[in-house]
């Protein structure tokens, strides 16, 4: 039905209650180290956790609709978008900004993270 439970080190993503109503409808799940991100049927994305780790979405929010695919590194997140734009999250370093390479980033398919 698309729901989601959560559970373990609430710090770490395992106490999902303040974004618990969002969380329906959810079609695929990715996780850092210490945050998580779902995709709703419709395209959106409810994410939860640390907020260094990809848990804190405020500042991508507005350009995550649409999005088809979400990948995870250590400590981000990088969704690919229908228009096959890419959009990043969580901590610089570890691929929470793709701001230097974002012209590059068009009718892209596939994303990976390590």
């Amino acid at each position: 039905d698309g729901s989601v439970v959560t559970w373990g080190d609430r710090r770490d993503g395992g106490n999902s209650s303040k974004v618990q109503r969002q969380l329906k409808d959810v079609r695929q799940i990715q996780s850092t180290e210490a945050a998580f991100c779902a995709i709703r049927n419709d395209g959106s994305v409810v994410a939860w956790g640390l907020a260094d780790y990809g848990g804190d979405i405020s500042k991508a929010q507005d350009k995550l609709k649409n999005v088809q695919h979400v990948q995870s590194t250590e400590l981000a997140f990088a969704a690919i978008l229908a228009d096959g734009s890419v959009v990043a999250w969580g901590h610089r370093e570890y691929g929470g900004d793709c701001a230097a390479v974002q012209d590059q980033l068009v009718r892209v398919k596939h994303i990976q993270g390590s």
